[in-house]
């Protein structure tokens, strides 16, 4: 496979933006107050606060209106490197798989890129905000590794999420919650996923820029999350039982 020479991220514009950050800190707020912090709540609520700080990242990137346009774009790129080990956590969790040495590798391999793009000088070429698009160039080696890990990622989790998909079918109703969980995952992924696979096949210009095409489709994956996944397995708070009047 060839090296790209830069990898490009595009969003929405900012009117478009804001709306976007509203409905994912509106579900991280909702998920703080409705669910328990366990594992499963932390993880879903640090995800759409990310999805919601990228999306901030780009605002700012864009607009200009904080300054300091680089470290906006090196913050967002860190931000969108922690989504692909939270979700393969996530479904490590979901699952109940106890032995998690892949999350672990997940871990490490993303602290790597966000002291890349935090700490080291020319990790970008260049930063700019074209008409309605916020575009980032990563250097030409740097992109293709970071192809490789965002998208490995996403295949490796969508892998086993069907593995243990089909193992959960076999336990029957007692793992049904469990199992819609877990589609409710794969799908959110292949949110990401097959519009990009489907762009690529109708305009092959569009290799070098390939997670360019995801974030538009962040807040369909931060839906399913809030309104799919978190009912299913995710603990609720204590309702807080009202004052009743005694006569």
């Amino acid at each position: 496979m060839r090296n790209r020479k830069a990898t490009q991220l595009n969003c929405f514009s900012p009117p478009v933006m804001v709306a976007t950050v509203i409905i994912e800190l509106s579900l991280a707020i909702y998920t703080i107050w409705r669910y328990k912090m366990n594992t499963i709540g932390r993880l879903v609520a640090v995800t759409l606060v990310m999805l919601a700080g990228f999306q901030v990242s780009e605002y700012f990137v864009c607009t200009g209106s904080a300054g300091h346009v680089p470290v906006w774009s090196r913050l967002g790129f860190a931000i969108i490197t922690v989504l692909p080990p939270l979700g393969l956590h996530l479904l490590h969790v979901v699952a109940d798989k106890p032995k998690r040495r892949l999350v672990a590798l997940a871990y490490l391999s993303m602290a790597g890129f966000i002291a890349t793009f935090l700490l080291i000088p020319h990790a970008f070429n260049n930063y700019q905000c074209n008409g309605n698009y916020v575009i980032f160039h990563l250097r030409a080696n740097l992109g293709g590794l970071y192809w490789y890990y965002y998208f490995g990622w996403l295949g490796i989790s969508i892998g086993f999420g069907m593995r243990w998909a089909n193992q959960l079918m076999s336990k029957g109703k007692s793992a049904i919650r469990q199992l819609q969980a877990v589609r409710g995952l794969i799908i959110g992924w292949l949110v990401f996923v097959l519009p990009t696979a489907i762009i690529n096949v109708a305009r092959p210009s569009t290799r070098d820029g390939l997670p360019s095409i995801m974030c538009g489709f962040a807040v369909f994956f931060a839906l399913i999350l809030g309104f799919y996944i978190l009912p299913r397995v995710a603990d609720r708070k204590a309702a807080i039982p009202s004052n009743r009047v005694h006569k």
